[in-house]
């Protein structure tokens, strides 16, 4: 593997109750290169979005955050508000769960995918325009035009959510998180969804820190693995290793749960076509 592009040492992120500082996360460490997608995966309030935001620097300002972040050589902790700014988008990208949460319901996709591209590219607006078109076009949209004079309401939830790609990459980062990006999407349009993260990892060489609670995501996806429980790391490998032969209880655990989630859909569907006339 080639030098990380995202390095996380000893992170910790707390906040203090009437009781005291309560640790949601705990020594995290992990490394991410270009080129290669590793699944941060774990139960809801396992820690995994809160590690994301501590990444982008994008925590509440009741939480304290200790270890080290570096991207790219850059110890996020020793950069201004506006300079974190600038990393933001143009060296590590962000999509998010749901779109329509971040994605500004009155302002067209022109709009709000070019502005990124003028402030972090030096683009012209013409040349903003342009490279948002062959971004849309790179996450399969067959009218990126058309897209472009839209607003978000007027697109399904799939086609919002490869518009959150499409802003994301046409800033080409380094590094891009994507939690839980097929979460609120039907089981074809998720599967699309992941073909393209693949896809797009090898065409712009961007390392892809993709968190998700679905082994089968994982298994499908994923270069390598870090199963988070209760805000720490409790095992880390390749893809294969960690599925093959995990050696922690909680792993295991998880996927017994998705192997029998699976046994009941396989089931059902098999039901369905018996009873089919």
């Amino acid at each position: 593997m080639s030098a990380p592009f995202l390095s996380v040492r000893d992170l910790t992120v707390a906040f203090h109750g009437r009781q005291g500082d309560v640790e949601a996360v705990r020594n995290v460490s992990l490394d991410l290169a270009r080129g290669e997608i590793l699944a941060l995966v774990g139960e809801s309030g396992s820690g995994k979005s809160l590690t994301s935001l501590s990444i982008l620097r994008l925590l509440p300002e009741a939480a304290r955050m200790t270890g080290r972040v570096e991207i790219d050589g850059q110890d996020i902790a020793s950069l201004s508000r506006r300079q974190m700014e600038d990393v933001r988008g143009a060296k590590i990208g962000m999509i998010f769960q749901e779109p329509m949460t971040s994605l500004n319901p009155v302002l067209t996709i022109e709009r709000q995918m070019t502005e990124g591209l003028i402030r972090h590219k030096g683009a012209s607006r013409r040349e903003a325009l342009e490279m948002a078109r062959i971004s849309l076009d790179d996450v399969g949209f067959a009218e990126p035009e058309r897209v472009l004079r839209q607003y978000p309401h007027q697109l399904s939830g799939g086609m919002r959510q490869r518009v959150m790609i499409a802003a994301a990459l046409a800033l080409q980062p380094g590094i891009l998180i994507a939690d839980e990006p097929t979460t609120a999407l039907d089981v074809t349009v998720q599967a699309q969804v992941l073909d393209l993260l693949v896809d797009l990892k090898s065409r712009y060489d961007s390392g892809i820190l993709l968190i998700t609670h679905d082994i089968g995501v994982v298994a499908e996806t994923a270069d390598r693995v870090a199963v988070m429980r209760g805000g720490e790391i409790v095992e880390t490998g390749s893809v294969d290793a960690v599925l093959g032969a995990p050696s922690h209880d909680y792993t295991r655990a998880l996927l017994a749960s998705h192997l029998t989630v699976e046994k009941a859909m396989h089931q059902r569907d098999a039901d369905a076509r018996r009873m089919a006339p």
